[in-house]
């Protein structure tokens, strides 16, 4: 199948930002409800249930979930908080999107629906709210974007970062110009996580979950995982890792930096899942290195503590939760969700962008429904589409790598002290783990060169078309994102 050139995804991200007043499925009124409707509630979607509930001119008005026994909860659940208001619950968002009285819909699945129910709800004439990483894979995000621009739908990416007040104080600020160029960025992963645990037969999902529709596009592979929810990040079929998971959140903040208008045009990643010994299958620990218009942008993803006997994550500069490090010729912007600092050349704090960790982002989404005005989103669907480009090619790199000895991998980083620095400071917290190479080697990535015209690879010591075969899945039928949306 052709895939567009990156004239016509810029040209339809540019198509998605230009100052405009869109069509809507109803003459909205000042004193009009919003109606919306969650698909997708067990976790994250339970969370905007809260969140949007608080928001004035807004009802919800609709759950959907393939697992019943999670759809009955929540229904319940929201009867009773909002003192005997009846909803309407849905294990098939098909139904849901039929409804006239839905004028947007939130998505909270799992990654591998995020991009054809996004789509479907576009063609339905739904505005989207639609949770990171928007895009299962490259391709996905791409059809996304046009489906956006064609039916003339809000859409936005639940990276809600964008809607920090502090952040969106100090991005503007850096780009004209006050901390002079970019010299490098550093995005970080860093989460407390443990194991999953593993079967040796394969699980049988809950009866209360309808496989087919939570399968959806996602093929029909068997489950080595004890639970069934969440861990689902951790598979490649469903999930994208945590660089895909926390992830999104910080390459958009890369990506913020870089102007939103480009991707990386090279990436190699190293990496491994150590210690666990589970049913997991995306690495725990993995470092991605990208070169992205002359300026490299390195991405680490730690999800071990520092020692089986500590709660406490690793630091890099002091900083443990997730954020972006961005060096500058004239300071060192060092934050992220909550705002964050600049520092001096010799790594003194000079000025502080207190942010509000974004708490107004479905607000945002929101007033742009009423305005009909896309101009006016923080985060819409084109730029986060374009941002999980890191994440989506870093895991390619992984992917197609082979294993690798400790040794194996200080030579062929000997020329890049970014890169030995962390497998260095990688290899100090894996010793307190007692990892064995022998037993538990690391996975040396490809080299890979993407070429950000057609969003393909277009280089590297690996076979070109097994990489870019993996810019697009195979779907499963009936559940297949459209080639032409």
């Amino acid at each position: 199948m052709a895939t567009p050139s990156r004239r016509s995804f810029l040209k339809t991200a540019g198509a998605l930002t230009a100052a405009s007043v869109l069509p809507t499925m109803r003459v909205l009124g000042a004193n009009d409800d919003i109606r919306i409707a969650i698909i997708g509630i067990n976790g994250k979607g339970n969370q905007h249930i809260k969140q949007f509930s608080k928001l004035k001119g807004v009802r919800i008005v609709a759950l959907c979930d393939a697992d019943k026994k999670v759809l009955d909860n929540r229904v319940a659940g929201f009867t009773k908080q909002s003192k005997g208001v009846t909803i309407d619950g849905y294990v098939d968002y098909r139904k849901l999107l039929e409804r006239d009285d839905v004028d947007a819909v939130v998505i909270a699945t799992p990654n591998h629906w995020h991009s054809l129910l996004a789509i479907h709800a576009c063609q339905a004439g739904k505005d989207v709210y639609v949770e990171k990483p928007v895009c299962h894979t490259i391709w996905e995000g791409q059809r996304l974007a046009e489906a956006a621009e064609k039916y003339k739908r809000i859409v936005q990416g639940g990276t809600q970062n964008r809607s920090d007040v502090g952040l969106r104080e100090f991005y503007p600020w850096m780009a004209e110009g006050n901390i002079g160029k970019i010299l490098s960025i550093r995005g970080m992963c860093y989460r407390n996580r443990t194991g999953i645990g593993k079967r040796d037969t394969p699980l049988t999902p809950p009866e209360s979950v309808d496989y087919n529709l939570w399968l959806g596009p996602a093929q029909d592979l068997p489950m080595y995982r004890p639970k069934f929810h969440y861990d689902w990040h951790w598979i490649w079929n469903t999930g994208n890792g945590d660089i895909g998971n926390q992830g999104p959140h910080e390459t958009n903040l890369i990506s913020w930096a870089m102007g939103d208008k480009t991707v990386p045009n090279r990436v190699l990643s190293f990496g491994g899942r150590f210690g666990w010994d589970d049913g997991g299958e995306t690495p725990n620990m993995l470092f991605s290195i990208f070169e992205w218009d002359g300026i490299p942008v390195f991405f680490e993803t730690r999800n071990m503590r520092s020692a089986p006997d500590q709660r406490m994550m690793p630091h890099y500069k002091g900083i443990r939760n997730p954020a972006v490090i961005i060096t500058c010729e004239g300071g060192e912007f060092r934050g992220g969700r909550g705002g964050g600092w600049l520092y001096d050349a010799e790594g003194k704090r000079v000025r502080q962008f207190k942010g509000d960790g974004g708490g107004k982002h479905q607000a945002n989404f929101i007033e742009a429904v009423r305005s009909r005005r896309r101009e006016s989103l923080h985060a819409p669907v084109d730029v986060n589409a374009r941002s999980s480009c890191l994440a989506h090619i870093g895991n390619i790199s992984y992917q197609l790598g082979s294993k690798a000895q400790p040794e194996e991998l200080r030579e062929r980083m000997a020329d890049d002290k970014q890169a030995l620095d962390a497998l260095e400071r990688y290899s100090e917290q894996l010793a307190a783990w007692n990892i064995d190479f022998k037993k538990e080697p690391w996975t040396m990535g490809v080299n890979l060169e993407f070429d950000p015209d057609t969003l393909r690879f277009k280089g590297g010591n690996v076979d070109l078309d097994k990489a870019n075969a993996m810019l697009h899945r195979q779907d499963r039928e009936p559940f297949v994102v459209p080639g032409k949306v």
